[in-house]
């Protein structure tokens, strides 16, 4: 197994991720969303390099990252007007476009599709780490296919060990949910994936309203498996029932994941996020694989309302759930 070496994104540290990535490495990188697992995106082979490191189906595209709009000109075959509005309004941000893709992007990237999901992320250090580059990086999360996202550098490297030879440790996630994605070839907002840029955020800066997606969507990044799923067992929990205390939690093996008060006796693991949908997208995964860590067999997780960023939440515990 070869090293792993975790650095913060200096100028030295980029320059050599840099010449990793140009010479066909990986490196893992901070965004304001989760860690990226990075490769250059109009190297074919690299791209392969990440499916084999991540263990993901090939079926499930990459995300290209860019540093401003100058580079995006190379990745799509057309801006249109759409996604140019949505631009102005989230770039650089927490937003994946959808659009067709150029010729310099090969199948490997799009799942041998002919669109792809760029986006301008909003943490400094990878958009520096994409200058230093000078090109596009194609970057899903940086975690095994099927686990929590990472929002901390000892998440990648738990994951990823002797799989990718360096790790930028830029801090905790802010977000801490992956970005929205949106199909921007029409003339109204699609969206593909909920985040924390809310459809009502995306409809006022369209100046249309949303459509629903159709039989004809497009591939996109993180949809189509089952995702986000730490090693314990995971059970949604109505709020009602938490501010009750009526969960029958086993003290030796079983954990929560809550907002509101919890009466009863304390589980084995216990985890309380205050305030609301925003600071709970920005602790779960963390929390999920802390559970985890702490030999939980079974964790309950209060739900949130399914509105606003709150449908982001929900979205990744229904998955995270699934069996």
């Amino acid at each position: 197994m070869s090293r792993t070496r975790v650095l913060r994104p200096d100028e030295k540290s980029l320059a050599l991720a840099a010449g990793l990535l140009r010479d066909g490495g990986l490196v893992a990188f901070p965004t304001e969303t989760v860690y990226g697992l990075g490769a250059r995106a109009y190297d074919a082979a690299a791209a392969r390099r990440v499916y084999k490191a991540k263990g993901r189906p090939s079926d499930n595209p990459l995300i290209v990252h860019v540093a401003d709009e100058a580079m995006l000109a190379d990745v799509v075959k057309r801006v249109t007007p759409l996604a140019r509005r949505l631009i102005d309004a989230f770039w650089p941000g927490p937003l994946t476009l959808i659009l067709e893709k150029s010729a310099r992007v090969p199948g490997a990237v799009t799942a041998g599709g002919r669109t792809v999901a760029v986006r301008c992320p909003g943490h400094p250090a990878a958009r520096a780490l994409i200058r230093a580059l000078g090109e596009p990086i194609a970057a899903p999360s940086a975690n095994l296919s099927g686990r929590p996202s990472p929002t901390t550098a000892a998440h990648v490297l738990r994951d990823l060990r002797g799989r990718v030879p360096l790790i930028l440790d830029g801090g905790p996630c802010r977000k801490g949910l992956e970005s929205t994605i949106v199909d921007a070839r029409g003339l109204r907002p699609v969206v593909l994936r909920h985040g924390t840029i809310t459809g009502e955020s995306l409809s006022r800066a369209a100046g249309v309203p949303l459509r629903a997606p159709g039989g004809s969507a497009p591939a996109s990044p993180g949809t189509g498996h089952r995702h986000y799923a730490p090693a314990c067992r995971v059970i949604l929990a109505p709020p009602a029932l938490v501010r009750r205390g009526a969960l029958a939690l086993d003290a030796s093996g079983d954990g929560l994941l809550h907002r509101a008060p919890w009466p009863g006796r304390r589980p084995a693991f216990a985890r309380r996020v205050r305030g609301g949908a925003s600071a709970y997208a920005t602790a779960l995964f963390s929390a999920l694989r802390d559970a985890e860590a702490a030999g939980v067999r079974t964790l309950y997780v209060e739900t949130v309302p399914d509105r606003g960023v709150g449908r982001a939440v929900m979205d990744r515990l229904r998955r995270a759930a699934r069996r």
